[in-house]
């Protein structure tokens, strides 16, 4: 494994300043069980090498005109909210939850680890997604069930965790809410960071290599006596030959960067460059000098005053919106060992448009924004800036140059009907030999359970090519 950054795990990195640990991301950690099942083919047990700790409630939703919900997965808990904001949506929940019950059997239980390399693999999938409406929009499907603005939102803001927007994204991505009610949402004791480690020390023990600092700048293709050969030259060392390549790179990067040279990779990046994106990502970390106990929970999510407005300026938009809804993370509700003793540590996470749609000269804006954010977080975080002790952010331009992000977007290609499945990039290249894609770019998709199923099925194919 070729890792450009000084330490492993990719978007999954891990921050220390001033005696505070920050996750990089991803941070809401579902499905436990394809850890368990990855550890379990390497005959080994997930709770030997880390430990997962349950998250309740799911999510903390505040709205700004003062209420609040607790989204906790829970089927009794769920209702007496829902019951208590507005009883005329009981049935229309109970109703949306069979409904994501079925969607879950259909997109996720059957297809999430199975890589569509054919056409005809998405023709024999049509049928379930027809009769489940999947060329509906998630908010337009919650919208069916759900009458109450604040519900809907609610129940349609899981896409965006996978860089969709819910007026755009197929009515497949209502499985989360079953799938978080099924498994659960977790938490890795000692951070996220934490799993990374799990990772690397199975992998080494594996007999893998993982060669960190070492950025990859070019693959050439050899096609010699009929055998496909990948030189791969790094910071490190000049063509180093490799039968395969399995790239976790940006799908751009992949293409238009370390393949610049093959022909057939040049189509691909002209391919991609057509595609929609997802939207970029403002974060900032920060720990305070003080505990805040209730006033958040571990996952909170701060609706602004505007929903879908705010929504199609951040997908569409070519300027940075006036106003935010924000993910707020504060892990050390879970685990108080990510900050020194007394303090909190928390990051923040806006939505902001991908460089594509808007230039924005993230040098000038960010100190700016911060202090905006900061500022707003006052409403939940009472005296957050007399209390600030660090703080530290990742804008899309660094999506860009330190994660060769195209435009700086930060879930790959946007999870639209029409880039999903065989329409998306495939786990295994039809054109280069030799070369498969793992990650947020190919399928199932973004996300910590999506990029493990990609992981899933393109391991498969792998196997299949090369051990049999």
């Amino acid at each position: 494994m070729f890792e450009a950054r000084d330490r492993p795990g990719g978007r999954a990195y891990v921050y220390e300043q001033d005696g505070f640990v920050f996750d990089g991301g991803p941070t809401v950690i579902t499905a436990p069980h394809v850890f368990e099942e990855l550890f379990a083919e390497a005959g080994r047990s997930l709770s030997d090498y880390v430990e997962l700790l349950r998250v309740n409630p799911f999510y903390r939703l505040h709205w700004e005109d003062g209420t609040s919900f607790d989204y906790d997965g829970e089927t009794d808990s769920m209702v007496a909210q829902i019951r208590e904001r507005n009883p005329a949506d009981v049935d229309g929940y109970l109703s949306f939850v069979e409904y994501a019950g079925r969607v879950f059997q259909a997109g996720y239980a059957e297809l999430a680890a199975t890589p569509f390399l054919r056409f005809s693999d998405m023709v024999r999938a049509a049928p379930d997604l027809i009769r489940l409406r999947a060329d509906r929009s998630v908010y337009a499907t919650v919208s069916r069930f759900i009458g109450d603005e604040h519900l809907r939102q609610a129940l349609s803001f899981h896409s965006l965790l996978v860089g969709g927007n819910p007026f755009e994204t197929s009515s497949i991505y209502t499985l989360i809410h079953h799938l978080e009610r099924e498994w659960g949402v977790f938490f890795p004791r000692g951070g996220t960071g934490a799993l990374v480690q799990a990772l690397v020390r199975l992998l080494a023990e594996l007999g893998g290599e993982i060669r960190l600092g070492t950025a990859v700048e070019q693959i050439d293709l050899d096609r010699a006596n009929g055998r496909a050969t990948h030189r791969i030259t790094t910071t490190r060392a000049e063509r180093e030959p490799f039968d395969l390549v399995v790239s976790n790179a940006d799908l751009h990067h992949t293409y238009g960067g370390l393949f610049r040279s093959v022909p057939d990779a040049r189509r691909m990046r002209r391919r991609l460059e057509r595609m929609e994106w997802s939207m970029s990502l403002f974060v900032l970390y920060f720990g305070t000098n003080r505990r805040y106990d209730d006033a958040v929970a571990h996952h909170t999510i701060l609706f602004g005053r505007r929903y879908r407005e705010l929504i199609d300026e951040v997908f569409h938009g070519d300027r940075l919106p006036e106003d935010f809804s924000l993910y707020l993370h504060a892990p050390t509700v879970t685990d108080a060992s990510l900050a020194p003793p007394g303090c909190e540590a928390f990051y923040v996470l806006a939505p902001v448009p991908h460089l594509g749609n808007a230039a924005i000269d993230w040098k000038s804006a960010a100190e700016g924004y911060s202090d905006r954010i900061l500022e707003y977080l006052e409403r939940y975080l009472p005296d957050l800036r007399r209390h600030l002790v660090t703080k530290l952010w990742f804008t899309p331009a660094d999506f860009e140059s330190v994660l060769n992000s195209y435009h700086g977007s930060a879930f790959s290609c946007a999870p639209k009907l029409s880039q999903s499945a065989w329409f998306r990039p495939h786990n295994r290249d039809d054109r280069i030999p030799g070369l498969y894609l793992v990650g947020a770019g190919t399928h199932p998709g973004a996300g910590v359970p999506g990029v493990m199923n990609s992981a899933k099925a393109t391991a498969g194919l792998v196997v299949e090519d090369f051990l049999h």
